[in-house]
């Protein structure tokens, strides 16, 4: 006689989703509440959805009160300020614990990655980095870029890289591209596909070392250092030389050796003690007569 059987059936997952989304800030039932952002938005949740599906909130709402000894205890309703984070931002968390997905802009996107990775969601993550990259504009690129650096995500950065490398000139003039880190900046300024002319890079670097320095409140050639060091300067020509040395005696943003490199590449007529890197024309350097002396060190 042969044994039971067993299977495990699925019903619709749109309608499951459905009636979970009808608890999303809803007060009726709810066991615990936050108190969100500047405006002090209240929001409702359910201590034992926002515990099974995220173990930081598990830490968070499993303590015992203060000066119980009963580490059983029921933990207190709340509320629980968290006044750093939009109202907007925390609302698309709690959708996704509750249903699976995430209703996103181009507003809010960053900064839910931003608390997806703060609260170890992975998979809500991966769905704002899609977001990211299906929506990425000029006006965002940067600040997705610098995102895409400090949390890791090695995919993000890449998409952002080629997006940049093919309208660097547009790039460059945004507020985005300004307020870039030193470290991210130096990684964008390595690549040989930036669209732009090396001239007009240089003084993108200007502008934001002097956004950087009344930022940070430190001087322009020390903010500055890292990013400079990409900067390459054999490409351009005697007179645009020469009209860098007068910029550069007011705001000192080129240390004057490599300044001087570049003087002695075009005396040798090569890249003679110059990292070959720096000889080497981007994809949209002008042509300048002098780098045809240069091409040995872009090969």
């Amino acid at each position: 006689m042969a044994g039971p059987c067993s299977a495990r059936l699925q019903g619709d997952v749109a309608a499951f989703t459905a009636a979970l989304r009808t608890l999303v800030n809803n007060p009726q039932f709810s066991d615990v509440m936050f108190v969100v952002g500047q405006e002090q938005q209240k929001v409702f949740a359910h201590r034992c959805v926002l515990v099974c599906r995220c173990q930081a909130f598990r830490g968070m709402l499993s303590q015992a009160p203060v000066g119980s000894q009963d580490s059983s205890s029921v933990p207190p309703q709340g509320p629980f300020v968290l006044g750093n984070v939009q109202p907007e931002v925390f609302l698309a968390v709690i959708e996704f614990l509750y249903t699976n997905s995430v209703t996103l802009n181009s507003h809010i996107a960053l900064e839910v990655l931003t608390s997806s990775v703060e609260y170890g969601l992975q998979d809500l993550c991966k769905l704002c980095v899609k977001f990211i990259k299906d929506t990425l504009s000029v006006e965002q690129v940067c600040e997705a870029l610098q995102a895409a650096v400090t949390y890791g995500q090695v995919d993000l950065q890449q998409h952002c890289l080629a997006f940049i490398e093919g309208c660097t000139t547009a790039v460059v003039r945004t507020q985005g591209f300004r307020e870039l880190s030193d470290v991210v900046l130096a990684r964008v300024l390595r690549s040989d596909r930036l669209t732009v002319d090396e001239l007009d890079l240089v003084q993108a670097v200007r502008e934001w070392a002097h956004v950087s320095s009344a930022v940070l409140e430190r001087p322009v050639p020390e903010v500055a250092a890292l990013p400079v060091r990409e900067l390459r300067l054999p490409l351009l020509a005697p007179s645009e030389l020469v009209t860098l040395e007068s910029y550069n005696q007011q705001d000192l943003l080129i240390p004057v050796e490599n300044i001087a490199a570049a003087w002695r590449a075009h005396a040798l007529r090569k890249g003679s003690g110059v990292p070959s890197r720096l000889c080497r024309p981007r994809r949209g350097t002008r042509p300048r007569d002098h780098h045809r002396h240069l091409e040995p060190h872009t090969k």
